[in-house]
């Protein structure tokens, strides 16, 4: 007999029926014989879906009232989809179930599950000196490779608006923020004002940028240094390059110790790990650039802009609506961590 698998808000949703509906819309679908959450991930929760004909990833939604822009499942799916081929290596899209059409109540996608390893701890304890400075640049020559492709030649020429970027996403995660937090954080809302009152000139580069590239969003190959997908989409738009080198490179700052998953305190050297310098210049030289100007405010905004993204999930796990609630309530000792960061660069320098 199929049992139920999850609750929406009290609501037990039969596997019976999300099968059906699977397999209706995915050719090999088989029959549904089992789901599973992963039990990683803040934002949109995702389920291993087991089949008899193979294994396959449902990514949704989560439940409740959610913030404007958030959670868009449906980004993900299309910029997925688009990349297919390229050289930023996806998993394959099968189909995208807006909330109307939903067996589950919530907007939906199904993609194809694989077999690789994700690395939790950037420190790499698993692996040799001579592995983790392989992982490292595999993520640089990725980086770097997704921002040297063409966003009209994939069919993303509408994926998010032309120009300004940090103008508007400074404004638009200052206005998530404010909506967000219970009690505002000073350093934060100092770096509101900062933040608008340094921005560099535009110069008018515009690249598809993925909005949370770092080391755990991404799926390497068995034994070896290649990845073979990048995931978690949700933040992806058209929008400046030094956004995604700038919010990895946060990693490098942040402190080893007490859950923050930086490299800070450790010796990157002795690891095998390239230091800040070293990997920015290996980005630089990826994509034939000479330098890169303004470096404290794009480190300023990232460290912003992620204490920002950490008071949504606050909300959520306050309002009931988290995905992982314990996870959700430790990054509440993070934001004011991330705002004195970001302060003290805006202040110090890089």
């Amino acid at each position: 007999m199929l049992t139920t698998w999850f609750m929406i808000k009290g609501l037990d949703i039969a596997l019976e029926a999300l099968g059906k509906d699977l397999a209706g819309r995915i050719e090999g679908f088989g029959r549904l014989q089992a789901v599973e959450k992963f039990g990683t991930g803040q934002s949109n929760p995702t389920y291993r879906l087991r089949t008899d004909r193979g294994q396959f990833v449902l990514r949704a939604k989560p439940p409740g009232e959610l913030l404007a822009s958030a959670h868009m499942v449906e980004r993900e799916y299309r910029v997925m989809q688009a990349l297919a081929g390229s050289a930023v290596a996806v998993p394959p899209m099968y189909c995208m179930v807006d909330a109307a059409d939903s067996p589950v109540g919530r907007s939906f996608f199904v993609m194809g599950y694989l077999e690789g390893r994700i690395f939790w701890d950037p420190a790499l304890p698993e692996s040799s000196p001579q592995e983790r400075g392989a992982i490292y640049d595999a993520m640089n020559r990725t980086l770097a490779d997704l921002h040297q492709i063409d966003p009209a030649a994939v069919g993303l020429a509408d994926f998010g608006k032309p120009g300004n970027y940090f103008a508007r996403q400074s404004s638009r995660w200052a206005g998530q923020y404010q909506a967000s937090a219970l009690a505002p954080d000073a350093n934060m809302l100092w770096l509101i004002d900062w933040l608008a009152d340094n921005l560099p000139d535009d110069d008018g580069e515009i690249a598809l940028v993925h909005g949370d590239f770092r080391l755990d969003n991404m799926m390497f190959a068995p034994g070896r240094a290649e990845i073979i997908a990048l995931l978690d989409w949700e933040l992806s738009t058209l929008g400046h390059p030094l956004a995604d080198l700038a919010y990895q490179c946060m990693q490098w700052r942040l402190p080893y110790d007490g859950g923050m998953r930086g490299l800070g305190g450790l010796d990157r050297a002795a690891l095998g790990l390239p230091g800040e310098a070293e990997y920015v210049a290996a980005y630089a030289q990826r994509r034939g650039l000479q330098g890169i100007d303004n470096w404290p405010f794009y480190l300023v905004f990232s460290f912003f802009r992620l204490a920002a993204i950490l008071e949504g999930v606050v909300r959520r796990a306050h309002d009931g609506n988290a995905s992982n609630p314990q996870t959700a309530r430790s990054y509440a000792k993070a934001i004011p961590v991330l705002a004195q960061m970001a302060t003290d660069i805006a202040r110090k320098g890089a």
